[in-house]
């Protein structure tokens, strides 16, 4: 057997390992972890809008909370190691495809770079959490202030948060309008769905995708705004971000319709973990 045969079969294996059943099960352990933050997040954001302001609304409150409960560090390592296993997911993607006739396509190969990159942060963080039992990196909104401040620091400087703050609203538009169209009927097994839970999927798919689109699309306008303003407090994280929505005329409710929204998608990444087609 030659060296050209040799690195085709070699090609053929990993591929294979990668779309096998480790693969498939890191997956799904990874959408139902994001399903868990997704959920305490929405919960904390109607706390928010009921009044209670001592919590945080995003990643940190999320891991505070499940920490306080019985058995909390063991689901914080969990939660840990099925984001570990979505990051090593997406890395499969970059390395031999995704699912659908472009899957291995340079676009999806580097949509799947980037996510495996978010993922592999998160990931690190939930471990670091779970190790130290502390917040020691504080909240979303200081980290965001403080990132964008080291940002504006350097040279173009405003102009590299501008830009990000831009990607970031243009990703969120892609969230909500890719969920309004359900475009995620591309990646779900619908023939193993009976009619009554794929209405329910379409429920928790589309007013899920909507609010995490406009929570990232508020985020990344306000990223713009402090670049403008060449003011890094002007950044907000997930939780400043989300009580924003509190102080519009509407008052609470449109918060609270965001946050439903969100336990929604929660809901949703737990669908996701069942019939996403890996």
């Amino acid at each position: 057997m030659n060296t050209s045969a040799l690195a085709q079969t070699g090609r053929f294996r990993a591929r294979r390992v990668a779309r096998g059943s480790v693969t498939e099960g890191a997956a799904r352990a990874g959408l139902a972890a994001r399903g868990v933050i997704y959920l305490l997040v929405g919960a904390l954001a109607l706390q928010i809008a009921f009044g209670d302001t001592k919590e945080q609304a995003d990643r940190g409150g999320a891991l505070a909370a499940i920490s306080q409960k019985p058995f909390g560090a063991v689901l914080l390592w969990a939660l840990g190691i099925g984001l570990v296993g979505m990051a090593l997911w997406r890395l499969s993607e970059v390395c031999f495809g995704s699912v659908g006739q472009d899957g291995r396509s340079a676009r999806k190969r580097l949509l799947a770079a980037v996510r495996c990159a978010f993922y592999a942060f998160v990931a690190y963080s939930v471990l670091s959490f779970a190790a130290s039992r502390d917040q020691s990196g504080g909240s979303s909104d200081q980290q965001s202030r403080d990132a964008t401040a080291r940002a504006l620091e350097i040279p173009a400087g405003q102009w590299l948060v501008a830009a990000a703050g831009i990607a970031v609203v243009a990703a969120g538009g892609w969230i909500g309008v890719r969920a309004v169209l359900r475009k995620y009927h591309d990646k779900l097994r619908l023939g193993q769905m009976g009619p009554r839970t794929r209405r329910l999927v379409d429920v928790t798919g589309v007013a899920g995708g909507a609010a995490r689109g406009l929570v990232f699309a508020v985020a990344g306008v306000f990223a713009v705004r402090a670049a403008i303003d060449y003011e890094p407090d002007k950044a907000k994280g997930l939780d400043d971000t989300l009580r924003t929505f509190a102080d519009t005329p509407v008052g609470p409710w449109l918060l609270v319709c965001v946050a439903a929204g969100l336990v929604l998608f929660g809901v949703f990444s737990f669908a996701m973990a069942r019939w996403r087609r890996v």
